[in-house]
């Protein structure tokens, strides 16, 4: 375990050796382990028996313009819990941060599956220029763009008549929007389908988590059983 999981279950939990969790490492599904040694920033356990098999993430890439950190740490650990597979930071015209903590954003997205049990940890990608993410994109997954104003269809109605698309992304913006220059070069791209998220104008971080939610309703996995654990 790392030293923050080490000083998580010695300080907060107030585990001792011998005690019972839940472990995943993101290949081997959920296991009940023992705790054989725990002392300050050092741990280890003992795997007993699996609890729950190995499952996929279906859910979409969230890529989105990064913002100010707060709100950013917020959004990351939600669309863990929404289950993004792919995290994916844009830098646009009208992006304000200059520059992305990687391992901030790692620390996050581990803790949010930890704490939601999801046995998976999204795709974390480095930060890369709207304009190469465009260019190199995998014509076979299709880009949700969240636009604040224009005349675009609402996303609920979009992901009804595209259900039959298996892969899918969504980008969101800046505080400012997307420029012009980059909304015209989003309407020429067979891959992209612009979309609203309702008549009112949202902050960043809450249009990318209202977008995963839109998603998760229509095609996502909010409507399957919930995994059995082995008793």
């Amino acid at each position: 375990m790392t030293a923050n999981q080490a000083h998580y279950l010695r300080n907060v939990m107030r585990a001792r050796p011998g005690d019972a969790v839940s472990a995943f490492n993101g290949r081997d599904g959920e296991w009940e382990a023992r705790i054989e040694a725990l002392s300050k920033g050092v741990g280890t356990l003992s795997p007993d028996r699996q609890t729950r098999k190995q499952t996929s993430e279906p859910g979409p890439w969230l890529l989105f313009a990064p913002i100010k950190r707060g709100p950013l740490d917020f959004m990351v650990q939600k669309a863990v819990e929404l289950g993004a597979s792919a995290l994916w930071p844009v830098m646009t015209e009208r992006t304000n941060a200059g520059r992305v903590n990687m391992e901030r954003l790692a620390a996050n997205t581990i803790e949010a599956a930890e704490q939601c049990e999801r046995l998976t940890l999204p795709d974390l990608r480095a930060p890369e220029k709207y304009s190469t993410v465009l260019d190199n994109w995998p014509q076979d997954r299709q880009l949700l763009v969240c636009v604040e104003r224009g005349a675009v269809p609402a996303m609920g109605s979009v992901l009804q008549h595209q259900a039959g698309i298996a892969a899918w992304a969504i980008l969101t913006g800046p505080e400012g929007g997307f420029s012009p220059s980059e909304l015209d070069q989003l309407t020429r791209l067979p891959f992209v389908s612009p979309v609203s998220l309702g008549p009112r104008i949202l902050r960043a971080e809450t249009a990318a988590l209202a977008a995963l939610v839109c998603w998760q309703c229509a095609l996502g996995d909010w409507n399957r059983p919930l995994p059995p654990r082995t008793q």
